[in-house]
């Protein structure tokens, strides 16, 4: 892939916290990459739409609220509406096990749990772009 690689992190839904997306955001700079943050509590139409305009290989989802498997699955569906279904999707945040075969199932490429080594998530981010 030539030039940097190009990653939206994103807090879709109504939580508040956005601790962990930022620390993740911060990593991946610190890795070379470019990172567009968009900020909290934003709909999953607002993510899909800053992601075509950035041209982001990758979109980064916290989610904290519990709402992960809708705001999910609305993302991936909007990637493949707007044929951008290209772009790579991965999560973290607080999300249960056994919710993670369905996001995979949906075409969440990866979920990344509390405590998660951040180096894990670069080391992700690089061999799939």
């Amino acid at each position: 892939m030539a030039g940097k690689i190009r990653v939206l992190i994103a807090k879709p839904g109504l939580d508040g916290h956005d601790r962990g997306a930022k620390v993740v955001a911060q990593a991946l700079k610190d890795a070379g990459m470019e990172v567009i943050y968009t900020g909290l509590r934003q709909t999953p139409e607002q993510i899909v739409n800053a992601a075509i305009q950035e041209d982001v290989s990758f979109i980064g989802m916290s989610i904290l609220s519990g709402a992960h498997n809708t705001l999910f699955p609305k993302v991936m569906k909007l990637l493949k509406e707007n044929d951008c279904d290209n772009i790579k999707v991965f999560g973290g945040g607080v999300i249960p096990a056994d919710d993670i075969p369905f996001l995979k199932e949906n075409g969440v490429m990866e979920v990344f749990g509390p405590g998660t080594p951040l180096t894990e998530v670069v080391k992700f981010v690089k061999e799939n772009a």
